[in-house]
C-alpha cells in the first residue's frame, strides 16, 4: 500500500498553525498554549504545607482535649444549666382581729405571687401598694423584689418582703429538662398585725364620703387612737386610691385619673395633710395661760362680740377682732365650751389690763403638745406643719414685722397655723391621759412599747381643760356629741380659709369615755362651704352611734 496516504497523519502546517488566526480563542484561559507538567519542587512545597496544617490541627486538638479539656467540659456543663429565681412570698397583713387585709395568690405562670388587698374602702393609705419585679426584653430580671410603695407596705417592707431563692435546671441539647435542684431556698416575709379595726376604719370612711358628697367638702381625714399606748384604732382618708389597681398597674385610665384628680387621692391627709386648725388649738393656749399664771380658771372676761386695738398704720383708726357671737362674761371652762374668740385673744395676746402669753410662749406650748412637729408615726410621708412666729413671718412675707393682731389670730388657730390630723389626735390624747405624750403607731406587737414623754403639766391644770371640753358637749359647741351611749369630751373648730373666707375646715377633736379615757379622736372635713352647719361633729356622732351597736367593746 506504498504510495497510499495515511488518513490519520498530521501535517506540520496543522501543528504550527498560527493560533492568533483562530476565532474566539480565550488566551486568559490558557487556550492555544502548550501544557507543561508540574515541577517536582511544587509538589514538595505542597506536601510540606499539608504536613504543617496537620501539625496545627493536632496541636489544637491536644490543647482542647488534654490541656484545657476540664475547663471546657465545665463550660459545656454550665451551658446546659439555667439559673432561675424562686420568688418569696410577702408576709400577710391582718387587722387587730385577724382579718386579712393583704395576702398573696399564685400567678398561674410559675412566676412571682400576686399581691391582693381587701376589697373594702378606707384602707388604701394605711396599707399602700407594691411594685412587681421587672425584666428586660431578653427576660432578665433587673428588679427581683416585690417592693412596698406606700403605707405599711413601704414602712415595714423590711419585715414583710422576704428573700428570694435560686434553683438550677439542667436541660439536654433539645431543651428537655433533665433535672432540677434548689441551691438557695426562698424565705417568705413575716406576717404583721396592725392595731386598726377594719370595721371601724371602713365605717369612718363611709361616713366621711357621704358627708363630702352631701355638703360639698373636698375631702377629709379621721383618726381614733388609744390614749395610753398610741395604738391607732382607725386612720382613714377621703378620697383614696385603690391598692389593687395600683399594684396590678394595667388600668392606665384609672391611674391617670388618680394623678390629675383635684381631690388628690394619693394624699394621705391624716399624716401629710396640712390644715388650718381654728379653735381646736384653744385648749393648749388655755393650758399655757394657766401654767404661766396669766389667768385663773375662775376669772371672767366679757365678750361683747369683738375687741378693738389701734391700727399701727393709721393711728386714728382701729383694727377690730371679732368673736363669732357675743358670749357675755365667760371664765375659762365656759370660754372653752362656747369657743369664745375674745377670751383667747386676751389671754393669748393681752388686752388692756389682761396680760397675754405672747407669741413665743404660745409657740412653746404648742410644741410641748406636739403641734407643728412630726409624731414619728410608722407610716411614710408625715408632714411637719407651721406654728406662726415673727421669724416665720419675715421669711414668708418679705420682711414684714410681727403685729399684735398676728398673735390674736394665732391664739385662735388662724393666720399661718398649719397642723396635721395625726398631730392633733396625739395632742388631744395628752389632755385625756393627764399629760403624757405617746407615739402613734399602727403595728401591733407585744414587744412594742410606745415612746412616752411627760409634759410635766400639773394634772389640776389639765383637769380644768378636761372640764371645759366636757362642758362643750353638755352645753356648748359640741352638743351634738351629748349622747346616752358614751360620755364624750370634745372641742370643735371652724377654720376660715382664704381672704374671702367662703370655705372652711370643719374640725372635731376629743376623747371618750370622759371619766375613764380610752380613745382620743381628731377629724377634719376639708374646704366646705362657710354657711354649712353640718361637718365633722356629725360624722363623729354617727360613728359613735354605730360603734355602740357594732363594736361596743371600744366605748364601754
Amino acid at each position: 500500500m506504498l504510495g497510499k496516504k495515511n488518513e490519520n497523519s498530521i501535517d506540520p502546517d496543522e501543528i504550527f498553525l498560527d493560533s492568533s488566526n483562530l476565532p474566539e480563542f480565550d488566551v486568559h484561559q490558557f487556550e492555544g498554549r502548550i501544557e507543561k507538567s508540574i515541577g517536582q519542587r511544587v509538589i514538595v512545597y505542597l506536601g510540606l504545607f499539608f504536613v504543617l496544617v496537620s501539625f496545627v490541627f493536632t496541636g489544637k486538638l491536644w490543647s482542647l482535649q488534654i490541656a484545657e479539656g476540664e475547663s471546657y467540659a465545665r463550660r459545656s456543663e454550665n451551658n446546659r444549666l439555667d439559673h432561675f429565681l424562686i420568688f418569696s412570698e410577702r408576709g400577710i397583713i391582718t387587722d387587730r382581729n385577724g382579718v386579712e387585709l393583704a395576702w398573696n395568690i399564685p400567678s398561674g405562670n410559675d412566676s412571682f405571687p400576686i399581691r391582693q388587698y381587701i376589697d373594702t374602702p378606707g384602707l388604701a393609705h394605711i396599707l399602700g401598694y407594691v411594685g412587681y419585679p421587672k425584666k428586660d426584653e431578653s427576660g432578665f430580671y433587673y428588679q427581683t423584689d416585690i417592693v412596698g410603695k406606700d403605707g405599711v407596705e413601704k414602712f415595714y417592707d423590711f419585715i414583710v418582703q422576704g428573700k428570694n431563692g435560686v434553683k438550677i435546671v439542667e436541660a439536654d441539647a433539645l431543651k428537655n429538662i433533665v433535672s432540677e435542684s434548689t441551691i438557695y431556698t426562698p424565705k417568705d416575709g413575716e406576717n404583721i398585725t396592725l392595731t386598726i379595726d377594719s370595721r371601724v376604719q371602713t365605717k369612718l370612711h363611709e361616713l366621711m364620703e357621704n358627708l363630702a358628697h352631701e355638703r360639698g367638702f373636698s375631702g377629709g381625714a379621721g383618726i381614733i387612737m388609744d390614749v395610753k399606748n398610741g395604738d391607732i384604732l382607725a386612720i382613714t382618708n377621703y378620697p383614696e386610691y385603690n391598692s389593687n389597681i395600683l399594684t396590678e398597674g394595667s388600668n392606665t385610665d384609672v391611674i391617670a385619673d388618680y394623678t390629675t384628680n383635684t381631690g388628690k387621692p394619693f394624699l394621705n391627709r391624716a399624716i401629710s395633710g396640712l390644715y388650718t386648725p381654728g379653735s381646736v388649738v384653744k385648749p393648749y393656749v388655755a393650758i399655757g395661760a394657766l401654767n404661766e399664771n396669766i389667768i385663773s380658771p375662775e376669772k371672767e372676761i366679757i365678750s361683747t362680740g369683738s375687741i378693738s386695738v389701734p391700727n399701727p398704720y393709721f393711728p386714728d383708726q382701729e383694727n377690730i377682732f371679732t368673736d363669732w357671737k357675743a358670749h357675755g362674761a365667760v371664765d375659762m371652762r365656759r370660754a372653752l365650751a362656747v369657743s369664745s374668740n375674745v377670751y383667747f385673744y386676751e389671754i393669748g395676746g393681752g388686752y388692756k389690763d389682761q396680760k397675754g402669753l405672747g407669741i413665743e410662749k404660745i409657740g412653746q406650748y404648742m410644741k410641748l403638745f406636739g403641734l407643728g412637729e412630726n409624731t414619728d408615726v410608722d407610716i411614710s410621708g408625715e408632714a411637719e406643719g407651721v406654728i406662726p412666729n415673727p421669724k416665720w413671718k419675715k421669711e414668708t412675707f418679705d420682711g414684714e414685722d410681727w403685729r399684735l393682731g398676728d398673735t390674736y389670730n394665732t391664739s385662735i388657730g388662724q393666720y399661718g397655723f398649719q397642723i396635721t390630723p395625726i398631730q392633733m389626735v396625739r395632742a388631744v390624747a395628752i389632755i385625756a391621759n393627764g399629760g403624757i405624750m405617746t407615739t402613734p403607731h399602727v403595728l401591733k406587737h407585744e414587744a412594742l412599747e410606745s415612746k412616752t414623754v411627760s409634759t410635766n403639766i400639773d394634772p389640776k391644770i389639765i383637769g380644768v381643760v378636761q372640764e371645759g371640753m366636757r362642758d362643750a358637749v353638755l352645753l356648748g359647741t359640741a352638743k351634738g356629741l351629748n349622747m346616752p351611749q358614751v360620755e364624750v369630751a370634745a372641742k370643735t373648730g371652724t377654720a376660715e380659709l382664704g381672704v374671702s373666707k367662703k370655705r372652711v375646715n370643719s374640725w372635731i377633736t376629743g376623747y371618750f369615755p370622759y371619766n375613764n379615757p380610752r380613745y382620743a379622736f381628731a377629724m377634719v372635713m376639708e374646704e366646705g362651704k362657710s354657711d354649712n352647719l353640718i361637718g365633722s361633729l356629725y360624722v363623729m356622732r354617727q360613728l359613735l352611734e354605730w360603734m355602740a351597736v357594732e363594736t361596743p367593746e371600744y366605748i364601754q
